[in-house]
């Protein structure tokens, strides 16, 4: 992740009506401080909210009392009261600051995303350099079985090690941009991987392909909960199989294309396709 140096902090933060109910509270200092102590940690850390020492490691309560100095049922405390009041969650395990782009450094990110645009453009340009090398040539066809035989195996050798190089911290980062209620990952399981290389490979994906389905749930008022349903896109969901990437790839749940409801047609493929409904 690219170093993140400051965060913003409007200046009428204590004019924010949590924050005054906070300072009527006991312990209203250490809670503010605690606040603060957690914003400047999820500036430095820059993994889009989530309160994480490394993609495997996020922090406790504990690591939050050793690191801030501060009592244990002190962090507990502000930890609660910041859930109660909204101004955190709880995500697998991990602790997410809402709304957190209210205090990112958008200047920097800015330069975090064109970073992560133009190392998605190279790798574009790799697989598209790949793919011409991969061309049978005339020669290649007077060449032997054997000979065709180790070619191809080394070719399919060659696109498994280009899956393998998919980065999938940028893709966690496209995702984790992705506004609210849309559930940010704390990272991309192995499964998770599994599913998004079996879409690469079955519709001939590229990592472009992947971060415009992504960036089309933004464009997706139905996606983000607004279906009636209470019923909210996740990731698991999208690389799911080929029908629900290909749906959101090409933009069917966009508002332009749901903008008078959904048809009965896509209800129908929604419930084949089994989308979870919350009740």
């Amino acid at each position: 992740m690219a170093d993140i140096k400051w965060i913003k902090i409007v200046v009428n933060i204590f004019d924010d009506e949590k924050i005054k109910l906070i300072e009527k509270m006991p312990e209203a200092d250490a809670l503010l401080v605690i606040w603060f102590k957690i914003l400047c940690l999820s500036g430095k850390t820059n993994r889009s909210g989530l309160l994480m020492l490394s993609d495997k490691i996020y922090y406790t309560d504990e690591m939050l009392s050793s690191l801030f100095n501060r009592p244990l049922n002190t962090i507990r405390l502000a930890l609660e009261t910041f859930k109660k009041f909204g101004m955190i969650e709880i995500i697998n395990d991990a602790y997410y600051i809402t709304n957190w782009e209210k205090h990112q450094n958008i200047e920097t990110l800015d330069k975090v995303r064109e970073q992560t645009r133009l190392r998605v453009k190279k790798y574009r340009e790799k697989l598209i350099e790949s793919n011409a090398n991969c061309n049978v040539t005339v020669t290649e066809c007077n060449a032997t079985e054997e000979e065709r035989r180790k070619k191809n195996k080394n070719k399919k050798e060659e696109g498994e090690e280009e899956v393998n190089r998919i980065p999938w911290q940028d893709i966690l980062i496209v995702w984790n941009d992705l506004p609210s209620p849309i559930k940010p990952l704390r990272n991309i399981t192995d499964r998770r991987k599994d599913k998004v290389k079996a879409r690469i490979n079955s519709l001939k994906l590229t990592i472009e392909d992947i971060l415009k389905a992504i960036n089309n749930i933004k464009q997706s008022k139905f996606l983000q909960g607004g279906n009636g349903k209470q019923w909210i896109v996740d990731f698991d969901w999208i690389f799911k199989n080929d029908t629900n990437f290909t749906k959101v790839l090409e933009g069917r749940y966009n508002d332009k294309e749901v903008s008078n409801g959904p048809t009965k047609q896509d209800n129908t493929d929604r419930d084949r396709e089994g989308i979870g409904i919350k009740l």
